[in-house]
Parts: C-alpha cells; structure tokens; sequence
C-alpha cells in the first residue's frame, strides 16, 4: 500500500507539471484493483487515485483499472470512466453496480441510456466475449478476443528469493569502477602537503564537497583547482530561442609561466550554491601553486574565463525537421526526442481528425445511396416474383381454357393467349430491371471499397510523413555575444579525491 499510494501521489505531482492537451501522453495501468479503492474505506491510494480520474485525461493521462469484481470500486470513480471493457458478470451485485457506472456516466457526458438493452446485453455474453462501451460513441459493440497464454509464476519463496540474489550478494559492496586511463591521478606525480595552506583573505577559496563513498584503505585528499562559473544567454530571433545556460568548469593550476590555461578545463556538474566553505577532517592538501596565493591573479583568469567563452562556447541544439521544435539548453536527445514524438502525435491527431472529416460527408452519401439501391433490388425482386406468378397462373389458365373449351380457336381464347404473351413480357422487363438494380448495388459497393482504401491511404500517407520528423532533426550551433555572457565567479577550489594504498587517486565529487 505504501508503495502504490506513493506511486500515485508522484504521478499526480507529475501531471501537474504538464501542460494541457487532448492527445495521450502515458498510461497509468493498475491490475487487481481491489483494496485500493474500496466504495467504503478510505486507503492512502484512493484519494490520489480519484484525482487522477478526475483530472488526468486533461494532461494527457489515461487511467486503466481492472478488476473483476466491479463492487471492489468507488462509485465515485465508476461515473468518471468513460471507457469500459465489460465481460461475464457472475453475480447480481456485479450487474447492478456496472448499470449503475454506466447509468452515471452516460448522465455526465450527456448521453442516452438504454438500460433494458444494456441488460440484455450483458446477460448474452459467452466466453473471451466483451462489450466496448465508449461514452462518446453512439451505441457499444460487441467484440471476441483471441485465445492467450499466460504463464504466471506467482509469488517466490523464500529460498528463491535467496537463490537470486547470492550472485548479488557475492559481488564486493561499494565497489568503483575506476576509468584508469582517464581518471586516475597518481600521489608521486603530485606533490601533497599534511595540513592546509595558509592564503591571504582576499583571495576567495571553496571547497567541492565529497559525494562518493570512502574507498576501503583511502584517505582523502584535496587537491587545487580553479573553478569558473559562468550565466551564457543565447538568443535568436528568427528561431525564437532566448535562454540563459549555467556553465561551470575547473582549469588545473600550475607552476608554468601560464599558470592557467582554460583550454585545459573541464566541466563539472557543482553548482556555486554547492561550494562548500571548510573541509573535512583528516584530510590532506596538495600543493598549491604560488601564483594561486595572489588576488590580482583572479581578476585577469576572470577576463580569461569570459574571453575563452567567447571564443569556443556554443549552445548546441537540436531543431526538428520542419524547424516547428527546438531543443532547450541542456536538454537530452532522449528528452527531445519524447517531446517531439508528443508534438507530433497532438498534430497528427489534429490532421487525422480533419482528414475524417473530409471523408465523413462523402462515405455517408454513398452509404445513403447503397441504402436505397438496396431497397430498389428487394422492391423489384418481390414485384418480378409477383409477375412470374401471375404469368404462370394466366398460361395455365389458357392452357385450361383450350383443352377444355368448345372451340379452340375462340376470342376467349386468344385474348388469354395475349394476355399470356403480355405478361411473358412484363416479366421479361422485371428480370431486367432486377439485374439492373444489383448492378447499381455492386457499383455503389465498388465505390465505396474504394473511398475506404482511398482514406485509409491518405491517413497512412499523412501518419508516415509526420513520423518522420520524429527521427530526423538536425543540430544547430548558436554562438553568444560577449554582453550575454557573465561570468559569476573565477576563484580556488579544493578538489576531493580518494587515495588508496597504491596511490591511484579517484575524483569524490562524482
């Protein structure tokens, strides 16, 4: 319960932070729903799971619930699902609180409610067999799924449980994974001193806090660097960028003639507000270089820091094919990439909608069409029938009336035998005009076949060249003017590493 409630309650906190749309964005599923959002009790997890059905579709969430006892939910929460997957009801209890969700749904969409039907309906339901009740279509429908295998291996035991973490448990805890040909800095190689260095007040110092774990057998060590810190605004008009970047970098300090060189400087992911200002205890300090004790030094490696910007600073973006999207500063390709697959999928739901809506008017005036040509072959079938019926009771007539006559060659007689060729006549023109009729059947169904594959084409045309722009965006380089940038502070910082037995040195503020 601890877990689900949090779960819930960082997913509400999550949506809250989106902006509103009416494509999906994710889908929260929660199977077995039962104990965690009872009609009766008040669990941590329902009061923010009603929020989410309350308010998630607006941010683009969609909630699923499932369960196989519709009593085990909030009535609440029945009358806000607007979807419905409904199977075999074994119980009259199941029965009436469905009717009544569905009732209260209906109600709160505006929609009609056929209960009676719905009743039935749900009384004639067989095996794998559903019924798809969608409050903002018309009627439900009726739908079979397909036979499933599920293996569900069920809860693990105890000696399970340890048979799959032994190997865990064998691997050596606090282990580091050690980049020796990048990161390892060894003790010979840099000289260090026991106690801290003693430097003017003027000359500004921090200390980078440690944030890894002690190495087994280490001590930890500080070594000088000096640390840059600098607000990079980008802004271009035509592209409609305009944001501001925060860049932190340390240079090594060093007895050259050029003590700092920041063409050597890395970055560093420590923010001015985590600058610590004391060390730890029982560490040690390397050595600093004399140029690093004088304060006039600082402001000309400040002029240094922000001309070095200029020079080779550049904030790299991304911008999707139709140049629609722009990457934010600091912004992943996977973050980017999700929401350009978001902005994507809200246009193509606006394209798709006006492309059924162009469809719509000329489908159902072909159906009204087939509608009544159908209609025309069922009236001419049942008249060509009457004929023939007709037809034949007048040829047996005058076949009577000949045989059985005094004469045979009579008026009676030849005006049936008339009668008779007229009606072969009619029945003749009847067949015609039935034939005729399923010829206008058959075409109206040709073109209708064909304006389904036609629109069918076009939404697939229209999907793939949207999702195109999904995989191919281009990376553009935006340079800042020397006013945009500022640079906030160039002073000595303490470095922390961990030194083991063997000297390697290992940075621990990663």
């Amino acid at each position: 319960m601890f877990f689900v409630a949090l779960l819930l309650n960082q997913t509400l906190g999550w949506i809250r932070t989106q902006s509103g749309t009416t494509s999906l964005r994710a889908i929260l599923y929660m199977d077995e729903i039962f104990g965690y959002f009872p009609p009766v009790a008040n669990p941590p997890s329902k009061a923010p799971l009603l929020t989410l059905l309350k308010q998630a579709r607006a941010f683009g969430l969609g909630v699923v619930l499932a369960t196989q006892n519709p009593v085990d939910l909030d009535y609440k929460g029945l009358a806000n699902t607007g979807t419905w997957f409904i199977g075999r009801l074994q119980t009259e209890r199941d029965k009436a609180r469905v009717m009544e969700g569905l009732e209260g749904a209906a109600a709160s969409s505006g929609k009609k409610f056929d209960k009676k039907k719905m009743e039935q309906t749900l009384a004639g339901l067989g095996n794998r067999v559903f019924v798809l009740n969608n409050v903002h279509e018309d009627a439900p429908e009726i739908f079979q799924t397909r036979w499933t295998l599920s293996y569900l291996r069920g809860p693990l035991t105890r000696t399970q449980i340890k048979v799959l973490m032994d190997p865990q448990r064998a691997s050596p805890s606090g282990s580091v994974n050690i980049d020796r040909s990048a990161r390892e800095i060894r003790g010979a190689q840099l000289g260090r001193l026991s106690s801290r260095p003693i430097l003017p007040p003027d000359v500004p110092q921090y200390f980078i806090p440690v944030r890894s774990s002690k190495l087994e057998g280490g001590k930890l060590i500080y070594m000088p660097v000096l640390f840059g810190s600098s607000e990079v605004r980008v802004s271009d008009k035509k592209l409609g960028i305009d944001a501001n970047e925060q860049c932190f970098f340390t240079a090594p300090l060093t007895e050259s003639p050029v003590a700092v060189d920041w063409n050597d400087s890395t970055p560093i992911e420590v923010d001015i507000s985590d600058l610590e200002s004391d060390s730890r205890e029982s560490s040690e300090f390397g050595t600093l270089p004399s140029a690093a004790s004088k304060y006039k030094n600082y402001e000309v490696w400040k002029k240094d820091f922000a001309n070095w910007l200029y020079r080779t600073h550049a904030v790299e973006l991304m911008k999707s094919s139709d140049g629609k999207l722009i990457s934010r500063p600091n912004e992943s390709e996977r973050d980017f990439r999700i929401r350009l697959a978001e902005q994507n999928r809200e246009f193509r739901d606006v394209v798709l909608g006006k492309l059924r809506q162009k469809y719509i008017p000329k489908t159902a005036a072909l159906q009204e069409r087939l509608r009544r040509a159908e209609q025309t072959v069922e009236r001419q079938t049942s008249e060509s029938q009457a004929t023939k019926m007709q037809a034949a009771l007048s040829v047996g007539a005058s076949i009577l009336g000949a045989f059985l006559g005094r004469k045979t060659i009579s008026a009676a007689n030849i005006g049936r035998a008339t009668t008779v060729i007229r009606g072969a006549g009619r029945v003749m023109k009847e067949t015609q005009d039935v034939g005729q009729a399923k010829e206008n059947v058959a075409a109206l169904q040709q073109q209708l076949a064909a304006l389904d594959a036609q629109f069918k084409a076009d939404m697939e045309a229209a999907i793939s060249q949207i999702d195109r722009t999904v995989d191919t965006f281009e990376k553009i380089s935006i340079k800042p003017t020397k006013a945009n940038i500022t640079v906030k502070l160039v002073a000595l910082a303490w470095a922390p590493h961990w030194q083991d037995e063997t000297g390697i040195r290992v940075p621990a503020w990663e």
